[in-house]
């Protein structure tokens, strides 16, 4: 019997009635949360176009965004991400915050820098296990990822997905 009168409650709850629509949040404090997400995840996804055209991913290990939210990645020269970016510099980051289910999807487009003054300034010391000569070691090479799109998701900063088609808040950058 309780059965029964549980399932009449929830077929009673009219289709929709748990959809709530979330206010806009501002362009600024869209880039903001972002720009906080980015920088507190240690990791990000990057995808990249296989010369099949699938989706390649892979975790990198990227700074901090600039301030003009300019990603800089360090890799290494011979690498499958580094070939697939000369054919196609289309690429997108994924950072994902599991513990307050958030992220922050980067959309943007990629160049490959080599001059030793970028490779210097854009070098992390756990990653001399990797590159013998440093910053200058000739397999160091550097990602620049210029945004086009940023999307956002955060529960807890009140950006929410569209409760119907789960699209997330968009801006465009710059």
């Amino acid at each position: 019997m309780k059965a029964a009168a549980i399932v009449a409650f929830v077929v009673a709850i009219p289709l929709g009635a748990q959809a709530v629509t979330p206010l806009q949040p501002t362009r600024d404090s869209v880039i903001a949360v972002a720009r906080e997400i980015m920088h507190g995840a240690r990791y990000a996804s990057m995808v990249t176009i296989g010369p099949d055209g699938h989706p390649q991913a892979r975790i990198v290990d990227p700074f901090a965004p600039a301030s003009d939210l300019t990603v800089w990645i360090g890799t290494n020269a011979l690498t499958r991400k580094v070939s697939e970016l000369r054919r196609d510099p289309r690429v997108t980051l994924l950072y994902f915050n599991a513990v307050d289910g958030e992220y922050v999807t980067v959309v943007g487009v990629a160049a490959l820098v080599a001059d030793s003054a970028s490779r210097a300034q854009h070098w992390k010391e756990e990653w001399a296990a990797f590159y013998a000569g440093g910053p200058l070691d000739t397999n160091y090479l550097l990602v620049r990822v210029t945004p086009i799109r940023l999307e956002v998701v955060s529960p807890r900063r009140g950006i929410l997905n569209d409760a119907v088609t789960w699209r997330p808040v968009s801006v465009s950058v710059p």
